[in-house]
């Protein structure tokens, strides 16, 4: 039991470390399009589905409105995208996306996808690995909702 308590074994440990790989990897790619990482899961949610509102891509994104909100002042502000009060509701706002999102999608992903395979991640391997961490935040969010009864 005393070695599980290394910080080497520690699976959160690892977890971080791992993140923060992708993070570094990310931001690389993104910087010369003058993005972030956290931008472009914006940017992802929106090329999904366009004019979400500003509430539906907080919960798609697991972000509170309080980061969410200036992420998309910057984004707006540098023409990726648009916020547009609704004619029915005034209180939501949808978000959509301007003509630079699309303009720019394909050199984005491209410039993901190429660095994603230069890891040297098989396709297998790539859907292993997503299934386990799939599943482990599952069980992870079920001991909290668990904890919150």
């Amino acid at each position: 039991m005393e070695d599980f308590l290394t910080l080497k074994k520690q699976l959160c440990f690892t977890i971080y470390q791992t993140s923060s790989e992708f993070n570094k990897l990310y931001a690389s790619v993104l910087q010369p399009f003058g993005l972030t990482y956290p931008q472009y899961l914006v940017l992802l949610a929106l090329w999904e589905q366009d004019g979400i509102t500003l509430k539906e891509l907080g919960e798609k994104l697991d972000l509170g409105t309080g980061t969410l909100t200036p992420m998309i002042t910057r984004m707006e502000s540098n023409g990726w995208l648009r916020r547009r009060r609704s004619d029915t509701d005034e209180r939501k706002v949808h978000i959509h996306l301007e003509q630079k999102s699309f303009d720019e999608q394909q050199s984005i992903t491209k410039s993901i996808s190429e660095e994603i395979l230069s890891c040297d991640i098989g396709l297998e391997e790539y859907v292993g690995l997503m299934s386990q961490l799939n599943e482990l935040q599952s069980k992870l969010k079920l001991r909290k909702q668990g904890q919150n009864q």
